[in-house]
């Protein structure tokens, strides 16, 4: 009788609380430099043959969890041919009351939230590497940010894209994505 009356709790608490988790606001991410047809030459990488002017993309959220004590926001092209995607953009320890990164952040780190970071993308440098997929080829590129319930990520010069990665998706209390494409 304990075992069933146990049983009866735990699914009762399990459906109490998806009812609340489903009438919560979820997280989102958007953009009011990218639209449906996504990037603009303004946003496109200047080196490996592409002629863009590399410039970040302001990205804006909502609806963060109460609990969120960070954020951390990323760009990474899970077709990338190197057998493990590309880092083009890694920003860390952003402020919660933070509702937006600027345009041009990602190129100038004064345009950053105060205590942000830039982290070391796959191209080697602190800074945003816009899109510039291989010839005749399309790729996606995933933007997205990750709602922490740790208030700080250690970072310094050394620090890999991955390691952020690793970090954000173990501290994690809520993520959004938002993708496009971009071809050449």
């Amino acid at each position: 009788m304990r075992i069933l009356y146990k049983a009866k709790a735990i699914i009762y608490s399990t459906l109490l609380l998806s009812t609340s988790c489903s009438n919560a606001a979820q997280l989102q991410l958007t953009s009011t430099d990218l639209v449906d047809s996504g990037f603009t030459a303004r946003f496109i990488s200047n080196q490996f043959g592409c002629q863009g002017e590399n410039i970040s993309p302001q990205i804006s959220w909502q609806n963060l969890p109460k609990a969120t004590k960070s954020l951390v926001l990323t760009m990474y092209d899970p077709d990338a041919p190197t057998g493990s995607g590309w880092w083009h953009w890694v920003i860390v320890n952003i402020p919660v009351q933070t509702p937006f990164i600027k345009q041009s952040a990602g190129n100038n780190p004064n345009l950053l939230p105060k205590g942000s970071r830039l982290v070391r993308n796959d191209f080697g440098v602190i800074n945003y590497g816009g899109p510039c997929p291989p010839l005749n080829s399309t790729h996606r590129y995933q933007f997205t940010l990750y709602a922490l319930d740790i208030d700080h990520i250690e970072v310094d010069e050394q620090t890999t894209p991955a390691l952020i990665g690793f970090i954000a998706n173990s501290h994690q209390i809520a993520k959004a994505d938002m993708i496009y494409s971009y071809s050449r």
